[in-house]
């Protein structure tokens, strides 16, 4: 089968779920992918060295086969920048769409945004090519939740366009059970919908790195984040809860490691509570990271406090679940299911600086060798329940099955 892999976003960019393992796994299967995405600029919004804007570059990433099409690189508190970005590569795969020369027999769309979604109806429907549209985010209600500015006003224009892309879609795939019964309460037949769980693209990390760093404090207790430093994960909850720590103790340190829009902020917070346990570290590769979080004590995960998020798993849960360390976190819902079912967390309700302050506080004190036993219960229940090999044989069954009922 040829698949046309449509997504706005792919490596070199960060936390890509679904990038090169995935599209390899795709080919070894006995499939041919063609990557289409935009010029890498996430999440500064400024373009990576080494490219320059055009009309489409091509180029081969380890084997797999990238188009590379022009967007208005952008990602910061605008609604008007962001609206952009999302406009302008959504005009460029429609016309990519409409005009290429190379046959495809099924497109794979991930979606967020729903944009891309939208030139793949439409494409698809002058050029009869069925698409699989892939749901990380329940758009609009996602855009709503982040507080960008101006999003009220997109509301209702979006939930238009998702409709339309949920209609024209041969098939859906979903990361959540809530957002599979948010789709079904909006007339998305059962039979176009299936469930399957974001798995971790986890590099591996070098020989040494299960040894402590050389500036490692054995007393202290060091709680790692790597990620998106945005509204949506509700980190100022987060310096709350280490101004009360750091009130009563001095043997816990936190380390955020990453870039975005409440970057500043968050720092700016710390500054004026005299936070001092809270170290921000700038954005590091996969496989730093991933050192990182093996010499962290435990990991942290959060999420700000909205109902959209309880239907919803960041890939920050089965990441921190497969490396094997226990957790923390500040989330409700599914995530706060999958993690109290694997054994490896404690978790406290989001935006709630005092409960938060007492999970750290309750899991510094346990001992290591039972932190330990969390940590490995956890990476059980990954490989039993959410591994990439599990994940990818669903996903080309969805596939497999779409272009079999979709073949004329």
């Amino acid at each position: 089968m040829r698949i046309l892999y449509l997504t706005q976003w792919f490596d070199p960019e960060p936390n890509i779920l679904k990038g090169l393992a995935f599209v390899r796994a795709l080919e070894a299967a006995g499939h041919q992918v063609t990557v289409v995405t935009g010029f890498p600029n996430y999440p500064t919004g400024r373009l990576y060295p080494g490219y320059r804007m055009g009309w489409r570059r091509r180029e081969v990433i380890e084997g797999v086969e990238v188009v590379r099409l022009p967007l208005y690189p952008s990602h910061d508190a605008s609604s008007l920048r962001r609206s952009l970005t999302f406009l302008s590569f959504f005009l460029s795969a429609l016309a990519y769409g409409l005009l290429r020369r190379r046959r495809y027999d099924l497109a794979y769309v991930y979606h967020p945004p729903i944009t891309v979604g939208l030139a793949a109806a439409l494409a698809g429907w002058v050029r009869g090519l069925p698409f699989v549209l892939d749901v990380q985010d329940l758009w609009p209600d996602t855009i709503a939740a982040t507080g960008m500015a101006g999003a009220g006003r997109l509301v209702g224009v979006l939930g238009v366009v998702c409709a339309f892309v949920h209609r024209r879609a041969a098939a859906i795939v979903v990361q959540s059970e809530g957002i599979r019964a948010a789709l079904l309460a909006r007339g998305v037949p059962a039979a176009r919908l299936t469930t399957i769980r974001n798995w971790a693209d986890l590099p591996a990390p070098s020989p040494d790195a299960s040894q402590p760093s050389a500036e490692a404090d054995p007393a202290v207790f060091t709680l790692a984040y790597g990620g998106n430093l945005g509204r949506a994960q509700g980190l100022e909850t987060v310096i709350e809860a280490a101004a009360l720590l750091q009130a009563r103790r001095r043997d816990i340190a936190i380390v955020l490691h990453g870039e975005g829009v409440e970057a500043e902020p968050l720092r700016a917070q710390a500054v004026a509570a005299g936070v001092d346990i809270v170290r921000f570290e700038p954005r590091i590769s996969p496989r730093a990271i991933v050192e990182v979080f093996t010499r962290a004590d435990a990991l942290l995960m959060s999420l700000a406090d909205d109902p959209l998020f309880r239907i919803t798993i960041p890939s920050k849960t089965q990441f921190y679940l497969a490396m094997g360390r226990p957790v923390v976190a500040a989330v409700a819902g599914e995530a706060a299911e999958i993690l109290a079912r694997s054994g490896a967390g404690l978790v406290a309700p989001p935006g709630d600086a005092a409960a938060l302050a007492a999970a750290i506080e309750a899991l510094a004190d346990t001992p290591r060798a039972r932190r330990e036993a969390m940590g490995r219960a956890g990476q059980a229940y990954y490989r039993d329940h959410l591994s990439f090999e599990r994940g990818v044989d669903r996903t080309l069954r969805v596939l497999e099955g779409t272009h079999a009922q979709e073949r004329p």
